[in-house]
């Protein structure tokens, strides 16, 4: 009788444990399944044609657009300076004023030699006018009447002589005033009133800068400017008119408002650095830039049209170092694909091959997925500025629009 208890209660034990390795097994199964039935979720950029604006980021420096460093003309005492050093003047306003008397004599000296000329002269008119009639009845003699001729000559040769002198007395006594020959912001003075200078002396009075316009000088290596001219001869880029469009970013890291135009670059390369100098025109009515000041400018290079900017998040490289990124097809499954990447434009490589139109590129979630595997996709969009990932409002359609003027890192 307990025997038979025994085996009961053992035989009931034994179909318990079968009965929850069973359940067990059937529960891991099920996990299992749903597992492989899960698709992993990515989040993806539509990508459409854009005409992209190339540019180039340059570094350069300000140059005052002109330079006048003023200088006496005339020797003399300086008697007056007649500016505030730091500030601006207009071209013509008088600088300096040296003691005029010696030269306010040598022109009144040459007032009277002209009008002791020019009273020599119908003296010597008169006297050829009769001497003509004269030597017509025989009374004069030739020989008198070539004489007469010759004073009278003489005499206007004097005149002009004497309007000679006065000119140059006049103009020496103008070089006592010395006057800005430019407008511009003038310098520190190197002398004082009471100084003595003499003229076209070697060191200058003051130096006046013009700054507005401003210059920037920005250097460029050769094999980048290369670059530029083997794309455009390609048709890759397309220059469009001929006012090339330049902007700064100051040395705090501010963008400069008003916009600048490129000027010309020089004919050759550098021996020592292997650069090119461009030269770009700004506007500076706030005097806020200074001759001196490091920039970097932006140079607009051409337009790249119907070209793809792929997020930088969505590229990895390979072994060798070729860009890699991994796309989703129009049946859900991902696809890995090598870009040929010709530069960045802000957050973005510029891609111009092996993409098409409404493609999508992986920009989360590339970690979780591979090459053929199904996937849940998440449309979103990313701010060029920040490189921001939002979600994609409509992206059945999305309109082909001008790229930003993005700096350049070549």
């Amino acid at each position: 009788m307990l025997l038979s208890q025994r085996r009961r209660l053992f035989l009931f034990t034994q179909m318990a444990a079968v009965g929850l390795a069973l359940v067990a097994c059937n529960e891991q199964s099920a996990q299992k399944k749903a597992g492989a039935d899960a698709k992993p979720e990515v989040s993806a950029v539509t990508l459409h044609p854009q005409s992209v604006t190339i540019t180039a980021e340059v570094p350069g420096r300000t140059a005052a657009s002109l330079i006048a460093e003023v200088r006496p003309q005339v020797g003399g005492i300086i008697r007056a300076r007649n500016f505030r050093e730091g500030s601006e003047v207009n071209a013509g306003d008088v600088l300096y004023e040296i003691d005029p008397s010696a030269y306010q004599a040598a022109f009144d000296s040459a007032v009277a030699g002209l009008q002791r000329a020019e009273g020599a002269v119908p003296s010597a008119q008169a006297k050829v006018d009769r001497y003509q009639g004269l030597t017509s009845q025989s009374v004069v003699s030739k020989q008198d009447l070539d004489d007469a001729l010759s004073t009278l000559a003489q005499a206007r040769a004097d005149v002009a002589s004497a309007k000679a002198a006065l000119e140059t007395a006049r103009i020496n006594l103008d070089y006592t005033r010395i006057r800005a020959p430019i407008s511009g912001r003038i310098d520190a003075s190197s002398v004082t009133v009471g100084a003595l200078v003499t003229a076209e002396q070697t060191t200058a009075l003051a130096t006046i800068n013009q700054l507005d316009p401003i210059n920037v000088d920005a250097t460029q290596s050769s094999a980048n400017l290369l670059a530029v001219r083997r794309a455009i001869s390609e048709g890759r880029i397309k220059i469009v008119g001929n006012n090339v469009s330049v902007n700064l970013r100051l040395e705090d890291g501010s963008k400069y408002p008003l916009p600048g135009t490129f000027e010309f670059s020089t004919a050759a390369v550098s021996q020592t650095l292997g650069t090119v100098t461009a030269r770009a025109t700004f506007p500076n009515p706030d005097r806020l830039l200074l001759p001196g000041m490091y920039v970097r400018a932006t140079i607009e290079e051409g337009i790249a049209p119907n070209s793809f900017l792929v997020p930088q998040r969505a590229v990895t490289r390979d072994a060798k170092g070729q860009p890699l990124a991994l796309f989703v097809s129009s049946d859900g499954k991902v696809q890995r694909r090598t870009l040929s990447v010709q530069r960045s434009v802000g957050n973005s490589w510029l891609v111009a091959e092996g993409i098409t139109d409404g493609d999508r590129v992986i920009v989360e979630g590339l970690q979780r997925v591979r090459d053929g595997q199904d996937v849940k996709v998440d449309d979103v969009v990313i701010d060029d500025a920040t490189g921001q990932i939002n979600q994609a409002a409509d992206t059945s359609a999305a309109p082909v629009k001008e790229a930003a003027n993005t700096p350049v890192s070549k």
